[in-house]
């Protein structure tokens, strides 16, 4: 595969799905970690986290297909699968989706190579971010600023009245019993 993905440090929210042309008994060492990573060696990566990396058979998938899982399990806009849903839902055998989580947030340039075709590459549906207020009538309000002035002393004031005013009677007594 001559096909080239360039990504960019920090990129997020990006999909890539590519088939996994090796039959079952193959997969397990495809994806094995020992030392190398034929997984990781096809995909022509500096960097991956195999926390973020997925392969499996579409036929695990049964009862949503492919699509549906993209849709339903990476975020994926039903409008951006609409043209490759009926290609994605009749792709046989193993299947990698690998997140831009997996890459680390490093720049590098994936080379993928067989057993590895690359299927689709899509963005995850994020919405943007919105502040609205909140429902509660408890968030409502203003708080009062920093320059307003020192807090009240509340009961420190009182507690060191009361330790004066036990100091000046124990004085008295105590000239009182002198006396």
């Amino acid at each position: 595969m001559s096909e080239r993905i360039h990504i960019r440090a920090g990129d997020s929210g990006r999909v890539w799905v590519f088939a996994v042309d090796l039959d079952p008994a193959e997969l397990e060492a495809f994806k094995r970690r020992n030392g190398r990573w034929p997984l990781r060696d096809a995909l022509g990566a500096e960097v991956l986290d195999p926390d973020d990396v997925e392969v499996f058979l579409v036929s695990d998938l049964q009862g949503i297909g492919l699509s549906g899982y993209l849709e339903q399990g990476h975020g994926i806009a039903a409008a951006d699968l609409e043209g490759l849903r009926e290609r994605l839902d009749a792709q046989k055998g193993a299947v990698l989706v690998l997140t831009s989580r997996a890459l680390r947030d490093r720049e590098q340039t994936l080379s993928p190579r067989a057993p590895l075709r690359l299927l689709a590459s899509l963005a995850e549906d994020r919405p943007p971010v919105t502040f609205e207020p909140l429902p509660s009538e408890a968030a409502t309000g203003t708080v009062a600023s920093a320059t307003a002035g020192p807090a009240p002393r509340g009961g420190q004031g009182r507690l060191g009245a009361l330790i004066l005013v036990a100091v000046v009677i124990l004085a008295v007594l105590a000239v009182v019993v002198a006396i």
